[in-house]
Protein backbone atom coordinates (compact mmCIF):
# COMPACT_ATOMS: atom_id res chain seq x y z
CA UNK A 1 0.00 0.00 0.00
CA UNK A 2 1.37 3.87 -0.91
CA UNK A 3 0.35 6.37 1.38
CA UNK A 4 1.23 10.04 1.97
CA UNK A 5 0.11 11.31 5.06
CA UNK A 6 0.64 15.02 5.35
CA UNK A 7 -0.17 15.67 8.79
CA UNK A 8 0.81 19.43 8.46
CA UNK A 9 -1.70 19.97 5.52
CA UNK A 10 -4.65 22.44 5.62
CA UNK A 11 -7.48 20.09 7.27
CA UNK A 12 -5.13 17.38 9.09
CA UNK A 13 -6.08 15.55 11.77
CA UNK A 14 -5.51 12.71 14.25
CA UNK A 15 -8.75 12.13 13.86
CA UNK A 16 -9.08 11.44 10.28
CA UNK A 17 -10.09 7.66 10.04
CA UNK A 18 -13.06 8.53 12.02
CA UNK A 19 -15.49 11.14 10.94
CA UNK A 20 -18.92 12.08 12.10
CA UNK A 21 -19.57 11.89 8.24
CA UNK A 22 -17.90 11.35 4.39
CA UNK A 23 -17.92 13.43 1.59
CA UNK A 24 -17.74 11.69 -1.76
CA UNK A 25 -17.13 12.81 -4.99
CA UNK A 26 -18.75 10.18 -7.54
CA UNK A 27 -16.61 10.41 -10.84
CA UNK A 28 -13.31 8.86 -10.26
CA UNK A 29 -13.74 8.62 -6.45
CA UNK A 30 -17.08 5.84 -6.31
CA UNK A 31 -17.54 4.83 -9.71
CA UNK A 32 -15.37 4.71 -13.19
CA UNK A 33 -17.02 6.67 -15.38
CA UNK A 34 -13.60 8.08 -17.50
CA UNK A 35 -14.56 6.28 -21.03
CA UNK A 36 -18.07 7.38 -20.80
CA UNK A 37 -17.02 11.19 -20.03
CA UNK A 38 -14.07 11.14 -22.59
CA UNK A 39 -16.74 10.15 -24.55
CA UNK A 40 -19.32 13.02 -24.34
CA UNK A 41 -16.57 15.62 -23.81
CA UNK A 42 -14.47 13.91 -27.39
CA UNK A 43 -17.39 14.82 -29.38
CA UNK A 44 -17.57 18.12 -28.03
CA UNK A 45 -13.84 18.84 -29.04
CA UNK A 46 -14.50 17.70 -32.29
CA UNK A 47 -17.69 20.02 -32.62
CA UNK A 48 -15.32 22.74 -31.74
CA UNK A 49 -12.20 21.70 -33.50
CA UNK A 50 -10.45 21.39 -29.69
CA UNK A 51 -8.31 18.86 -28.63
CA UNK A 52 -9.94 15.82 -27.10
CA UNK A 53 -7.54 14.78 -24.53
CA UNK A 54 -7.20 18.33 -23.43
CA UNK A 55 -10.64 19.57 -23.35
CA UNK A 56 -11.54 16.14 -21.20
CA UNK A 57 -8.91 17.05 -18.81
CA UNK A 58 -9.96 20.81 -18.67
CA UNK A 59 -13.75 19.48 -17.98
CA UNK A 60 -12.61 17.12 -15.27
CA UNK A 61 -13.79 17.93 -11.51
CA UNK A 62 -15.75 21.18 -13.01
CA UNK A 63 -19.34 22.16 -13.46
CA UNK A 64 -20.24 21.34 -16.90
CA UNK A 65 -22.01 24.69 -16.99
CA UNK A 66 -18.69 26.16 -15.87
CA UNK A 67 -16.47 24.10 -18.39
CA UNK A 68 -18.61 25.33 -21.43
CA UNK A 69 -18.55 28.68 -20.54
CA UNK A 70 -14.91 28.96 -20.74
CA UNK A 71 -14.88 26.71 -24.19
CA UNK A 72 -17.83 27.88 -26.32
CA UNK A 73 -19.30 31.45 -27.33
CA UNK A 74 -22.44 32.63 -25.52
CA UNK A 75 -24.93 32.00 -28.08
CA UNK A 76 -23.52 28.52 -28.10
CA UNK A 77 -23.64 27.69 -24.79
CA UNK A 78 -27.35 26.30 -23.55
CA UNK A 79 -27.12 23.89 -26.40
CA UNK A 80 -23.49 22.59 -26.31
CA UNK A 81 -24.34 22.26 -22.23
CA UNK A 82 -27.72 19.94 -23.23
CA UNK A 83 -25.74 17.70 -25.66
CA UNK A 84 -22.88 17.21 -23.51
CA UNK A 85 -25.43 16.19 -20.65
CA UNK A 86 -27.83 13.85 -22.72
CA UNK A 87 -24.58 12.02 -24.10
CA UNK A 88 -22.79 11.68 -20.41
CA UNK A 89 -26.77 10.19 -19.32
CA UNK A 90 -27.38 8.10 -22.28
CA UNK A 91 -23.83 6.82 -21.94
CA UNK A 92 -24.41 6.26 -18.09
CA UNK A 93 -24.89 2.25 -18.24
CA UNK A 94 -21.29 1.69 -19.25
CA UNK A 95 -19.87 3.53 -15.81
CA UNK A 96 -18.57 0.91 -12.79
CA UNK A 97 -18.66 1.02 -9.46
CA UNK A 98 -15.00 0.59 -7.47
CA UNK A 99 -14.25 -1.42 -5.16
CA UNK A 100 -15.48 -0.71 -1.71
CA UNK A 101 -18.11 1.67 -3.41
CA UNK A 102 -21.34 -0.56 -1.91
CA UNK A 103 -19.68 -1.10 0.87
CA UNK A 104 -19.07 2.53 2.12
CA UNK A 105 -22.78 3.62 0.96
CA UNK A 106 -24.19 0.79 2.97
CA UNK A 107 -21.44 1.71 6.13
CA UNK A 108 -22.50 3.15 9.55
CA UNK A 109 -20.80 6.74 8.88
CA UNK A 110 -23.45 9.00 7.68
CA UNK A 111 -22.54 10.29 3.59
CA UNK A 112 -23.41 12.59 0.72
CA UNK A 113 -22.23 12.49 -2.65
CA UNK A 114 -20.72 15.88 -4.05
CA UNK A 115 -20.52 16.03 -7.04
CA UNK A 116 -19.77 18.19 -10.34
CA UNK A 117 -22.27 16.14 -12.19
CA UNK A 118 -26.58 17.53 -12.84
CA UNK A 119 -28.72 15.58 -10.64
CA UNK A 120 -29.80 13.63 -13.46
CA UNK A 121 -26.04 12.40 -14.37
CA UNK A 122 -25.13 11.72 -10.78
CA UNK A 123 -28.45 9.67 -10.47
CA UNK A 124 -28.15 7.37 -13.99
CA UNK A 125 -24.59 7.01 -12.96
CA UNK A 126 -24.94 5.41 -9.73
CA UNK A 127 -27.56 3.33 -11.04
CA UNK A 128 -26.09 2.40 -14.19
CA UNK A 129 -23.04 1.46 -11.27
CA UNK A 130 -25.69 -0.90 -9.57
CA UNK A 131 -25.57 2.22 -6.61
CA UNK A 132 -28.42 3.61 -4.66
CA UNK A 133 -27.91 7.24 -4.53
CA UNK A 134 -27.75 8.96 -1.03
CA UNK A 135 -30.32 10.83 1.01
CA UNK A 136 -27.69 13.56 0.83
CA UNK A 137 -26.48 14.24 -2.96
CA UNK A 138 -25.17 17.41 -4.24
CA UNK A 139 -25.01 17.83 -7.87
CA UNK A 140 -24.43 21.25 -9.81
CA UNK A 141 -27.76 21.74 -9.37
CA UNK A 142 -27.41 21.96 -5.69
CA UNK A 143 -24.85 25.40 -6.12
CA UNK A 144 -23.95 28.29 -7.43
CA UNK A 145 -20.52 28.39 -7.12
CA UNK A 146 -18.84 24.79 -8.61
CA UNK A 147 -15.37 22.85 -7.33
CA UNK A 148 -13.05 24.17 -5.66
CA UNK A 149 -14.85 26.66 -3.98
CA UNK A 150 -15.95 25.03 -0.87
CA UNK A 151 -20.20 25.92 -1.23
CA UNK A 152 -20.39 22.33 -2.35
CA UNK A 153 -18.72 20.42 0.37
CA UNK A 154 -20.46 22.83 2.62
CA UNK A 155 -23.87 22.38 1.54
CA UNK A 156 -22.93 18.60 2.23
CA UNK A 157 -21.97 19.18 5.43
CA UNK A 158 -25.01 21.09 6.09
CA UNK A 159 -27.16 18.26 4.70
CA UNK A 160 -26.22 15.60 6.99
CA UNK A 161 -26.73 17.79 9.63
CA UNK A 162 -22.52 17.53 10.75
CA UNK A 163 -20.26 20.38 11.26
CA UNK A 164 -17.86 20.85 8.57
CA UNK A 165 -14.63 20.09 10.80
CA UNK A 166 -15.98 16.57 11.64
CA UNK A 167 -16.35 15.56 7.93
CA UNK A 168 -14.34 13.42 5.88
CA UNK A 169 -14.16 14.38 1.71
CA UNK A 170 -12.87 11.60 -0.54
CA UNK A 171 -11.92 13.06 -3.77
CA UNK A 172 -10.16 12.44 -7.10
CA UNK A 173 -9.11 15.68 -8.70
CA UNK A 174 -7.23 19.23 -8.06
CA UNK A 175 -10.44 21.37 -7.94
CA UNK A 176 -12.49 19.03 -5.13
CA UNK A 177 -9.43 19.09 -3.12
CA UNK A 178 -9.33 22.46 -2.96
CA UNK A 179 -12.67 22.90 -2.34
CA UNK A 180 -12.43 20.36 0.63
CA UNK A 181 -9.75 22.01 2.27
CA UNK A 182 -11.19 25.35 1.78
CA UNK A 183 -14.56 24.01 3.06
CA UNK A 184 -11.79 23.22 6.71
CA UNK A 185 -12.37 19.44 5.84
CA UNK A 186 -9.09 16.76 5.56
CA UNK A 187 -9.16 15.38 1.98
CA UNK A 188 -8.40 11.69 0.89
CA UNK A 189 -6.95 11.91 -2.53
CA UNK A 190 -6.88 8.80 -4.74
CA UNK A 191 -4.57 8.04 -7.68
CA UNK A 192 -7.71 7.10 -10.15
CA UNK A 193 -7.78 9.70 -12.74
CA UNK A 194 -4.65 12.66 -11.56
CA UNK A 195 -1.15 12.42 -11.42
CA UNK A 196 0.89 12.01 -7.77
CA UNK A 197 1.81 15.72 -8.50
CA UNK A 198 -1.45 17.08 -8.66
CA UNK A 199 -2.47 15.42 -5.49
CA UNK A 200 -0.19 16.72 -3.35
CA UNK A 201 -2.49 18.97 -1.42
CA UNK A 202 -4.61 16.56 -0.23
CA UNK A 203 -4.43 15.13 3.50
CA UNK A 204 -3.69 11.70 2.90
CA UNK A 205 -3.68 10.04 -1.18
CA UNK A 206 -3.73 7.09 -1.47
CA UNK A 207 -4.11 4.31 -4.86
CA UNK A 208 -7.71 3.49 -4.26
CA UNK A 209 -11.38 3.99 -2.64
CA UNK A 210 -10.90 0.42 -1.10
CA UNK A 211 -7.83 1.00 0.77
CA UNK A 212 -10.19 4.20 2.81
CA UNK A 213 -12.81 1.83 2.90
CA UNK A 214 -10.58 -0.85 4.85
CA UNK A 215 -9.75 1.92 7.53
CA UNK A 216 -13.41 3.33 8.01
CA UNK A 217 -15.32 0.81 7.90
Amino acid sequence: MSEIDQQDAPGAAADIWTPAAILADLDGTLVDSVASSERAWGALARRRGLDEDETHRFAMGRPTRETIALLVPEDERVAEQGKVDSDEVDDAGTVVAYPGAVELLAGRIPIAIVTSGSTALATARLRGAGLEPPAVLITADSITRGKPDPEPFLLGARGLGVDPARCLVLEDAPPGIESGLAAGMSVVAFRTTHPEQELGRATVVLDSLVEAVARLL
